[in-house]
């Protein structure tokens, strides 16, 4: 089995900078997986997955925001090991699922990334560190988030901390 890390903390901490940097020795056949179903008519996010891209040269980039262990057990050549950017975008594409079948949905992913040969980081966000929301959906996309986060950080070989650039060890 592969090296399962996770890669947590706020917007802008550094996150998937630092995950380039964990992935930076697969070689050729690393693997970006963007989670994001990308939207034309959203010109900021359509611009920030062209910076992520364009800081990926040569790694393979495949979009899965369906099932990502299905997408990636078809890859040929397999990967040398797999980015996943991100969580938090994956869980968002399933928000009209309850919360019992969204959080069974990403433990049967995890499950599935444990068997995998290769090393593995998924990056994820810290969005309740901010004042607990009004808005009914956002305080339950904010319990989502943790829970998903908790059980990334627990099937997880070692699990980090993003925070303004530096990274803290959380197991």
């Amino acid at each position: 089995m592969g090296r399962l890390s996770y890669l947590t903390g706020p917007v802008r901490s550094g996150k998937s900078s630092q995950a380039v940097k964990l992935a930076a020795d697969w070689g050729a056949n690393a693997v970006f997986v963007a989670t994001y179903r990308v939207d034309p008519t959203d010109a900021e996010m359509t611009e920030r997955v062209r910076r992520h891209r364009a800081e990926r040269p040569g790694w393979r980039v495949i979009e899965a925001a369906d099932d990502i262990a299905a997408a990636l057990d078809s890859l040929q050549p397999p990967p040398s090991g797999v980015l996943i950017d991100c969580l938090t975008l994956w869980a968002s594409d399933r928000f009209a699922l309850s919360d019992d079948e969204l959080l069974a949905a990403w433990d049967n992913q995890l499950a599935r990334f444990r068997a995998f040969p290769w090393p593995m980081v998924i990056v994820g966000n810290e969005i309740g560190w901010t004042p607990v929301p009004s808005d009914p959906a956002l305080r339950r996309f904010r319990d989502l988030a943790g829970w998903l986060g908790q059980r990334t950080a627990a099937a997880a070989d070692e699990a980090w901390l993003m925070v303004a650039g530096c990274q803290v060890r959380l197991k």
